[in-house]
């Protein structure tokens, strides 16, 4: 799916776009990839796993950018990168068709400035406004900050994953299931 161009102000005054993202941000969508996983041990992937070629990248947002139903929404600031914020169908059958899945990852420096609240809300119309009843995410139980944010969007928890997430010193953290009605 295609959107923007749109401009944002961030809290601290600064102009944000936010838009689709195309194949020629395949570069530096890898390289958020790897320094954000660096950056939050909330994610998925430690640094070294991020094993993507710029192939497979453009690979990938060539299907976004196809999809009716999902997006790839980037914010830019001074035309860097600075973000993400994803929409996913959960499923492709007609019973899964009501339900979407959402992800949002920020590089540390641009946290904390509404930038990630304005992407969420973006993405949550959109998914509205495709036909999504329900939008569903994971947040680790650790990340306090992502939770409450998705709290005051609306999402519910309703359910935990225990042990979901086993870090290299042998810790645990448990996920979070989140839902909101659209």
């Amino acid at each position: 799916m295609k959107y923007g161009p749109v401009c944002i102000k961030a809290r601290n005054g600064q102009e944000i776009v936010l838009r689709s993202a195309s194949v020629t941000d395949a570069p530096a969508l890898l390289e958020y990839l790897r320094v954000t996983a660096a950056e939050s041990p909330f994610l998925m992937r430690d640094p070294d796993e991020i094993r993507l070629t710029l192939l497979e990248e453009q690979v990938f947002l060539l299907e976004k950018a196809a999809a009716e139903r999902e997006l790839l929404l980037i914010a830019l600031a001074d035309g860097k990168h600075i973000g993400n914020c994803a929409l996913m169908q959960i499923g492709s059958s007609r019973r899964y068709a009501h339900r979407c899945g959402i992800a949002i990852a920020l590089y540390q420096a641009y946290c904390g400035l509404g930038i990630g609240t304005a992407m969420l809300e973006t993405v949550l119309r959109i998914a509205k406004e495709t036909g999504y009843e329900q939008a569903e995410l994971e947040v680790m139980s650790a990340n306090t900050k992502a939770a409450a944010l998705y709290e005051k969007l609306g999402f519910q928890r309703y359910g935990t994953f225990p042990r979901n997430m086993k870090y290299p010193d042998g810790h645990y953290d448990d996920a979070v299931w989140m839902m909101k009605r659209l």
